[in-house]
């Protein structure tokens, strides 16, 4: 399993919408918490500009959650807000990514990936529309 991949999916599941997750995920399998949800906040940090020097922008609320599964997988989730129960279910497809990835990533992932992608297309077209376009006549006074 490469790192870049869990990260990505668990950035995924963090940014789906907790329903959504439910939809898919509607019967969470046998597990035992390591961790129940827990609720606390973590510093936001931001960069002017995008670039510049580091600063702390703020607390946000994140609900984190550890499971482990009969198999013995362990599975973590950070989430946004305070839902115990979408820490938990992220927890979960976590684990289940570790033990049956093809499976997990048919049946849960692939939709979720799609569902963003196309949510990505709609903000970018969004914005193109009010993109303005500026152009400078040459003058004739040279």
């Amino acid at each position: 399993m490469n790192p870049k991949d869990r990260q990505e999916w668990m950035g995924l599941l963090a940014r789906t919408a907790p329903a959504r997750l439910a939809e898919l995920l509607p019967n969470l399998p046998v597990h035992h918490s390591a961790r129940t949800p827990e609720i606390g906040t973590v510093m936001v940090r931001g960069r002017a500009g995008g670039t510049g020097t580091a600063f702390n922008l703020g607390e946000m609320t994140v609900t984190r959650c550890t499971l482990r599964l009969p198999s013995g997988t362990v599975g973590h989730a950070y989430v946004q807000g305070r839902d115990k129960a979408h820490a938990t279910r992220a927890a979960v497809v976590d684990a289940l990514m570790q033990d049956d990835p093809q499976g997990t990533q048919a049946t849960i992932l692939a939709p979720l990936r799609t569902e963003a992608e196309a949510r990505a297309a709609a903000r970018r077209a969004k914005a193109a529309a009010t993109k303005v376009e500026f152009f400078t006549l040459v003058r004739g006074e040279d």
